[in-house]
C-alpha cells in the first residue's frame, strides 16, 4: 500500500504580497530603531509599523494554512513576541543598579536577533522557502 502525501497548497499571489508587506513593516520598525534615538528592539516591539504587522499576521494566518507561508506567519509572530519577552526581561533588570549592564547587553542582543530573524525570513520568502521543515 502506498501512502498518499499531499503537496502543500500554492498560496495566492496576494497572500505572498501581504507576507512581503509584513516583513517590510517589521524592517521599517528596525530601520527606525537604527536611525533614531530609539533602541532597535524598542522600535521593533513598540513601533506602529511592527504592531500593524503583527495584527496583519493574526488576521491573515488562517489563509496561509497549508502553504509554505504558514511557517513565515509563525516565524514573524514568534519573532515579535520573543523580542517583547526579552525586552521585558531587560527592562526589569534595568530597574536594578546591578542589572543595568546586563540589561544593555540584552537590549543589544535582542535588537541584533530581531534584525537577523526579519532578514533571514524575508530572504527565505524571496526564495519561496518555508521557515521550518517538517522532518
Amino acid at each position: 500500500m502506498s501512502e498518499k502525501t499531499e503537496a502543500p497548497a500554492e498560496p495566492a499571489p496576494s497572500l505572498v504580497t501581504v507576507t512581503h508587506l509584513v516583513y517590510a513593516l517589521h524592517a521599517l520598525s528596525l530601520l527606525i530603531g537604527v536611525t533614531t534615538a530609539a533602541t532597535i528592539v524598542g522600535a521593533f516591539v513598540f513601533g506602529v509599523p511592527s504592531i500593524i504587522a503583527v495584527v496583519i499576521n493574526y488576521a491573515k494566518r488562517g489563509e496561509a494554512r497549508g502553504t509554505f507561508l504558514e511557517s513565515h506567519f509563525r516565524w514573524q509572530i514568534r519573532t515579535f513576541w520573543f523580542a517583547l519577552l526579552w525586552f521585558m526581561v531587560g527592562a526589569m533588570l534595568l530597574a536594578t543598579f546591578i542589572g543595568i549592564p546586563l540589561a544593555l547587553v540584552i537590549f543589544f542582543a535582542d535588537g541584533i536577533w530581531a534584525i537577523y530573524r526579519i532578514g533571514r525570513g524575508w530572504l527565505a520568502l524571496r526564495d519561496r522557502k518555508p521557515m521550518y521543515t517538517n522532518n
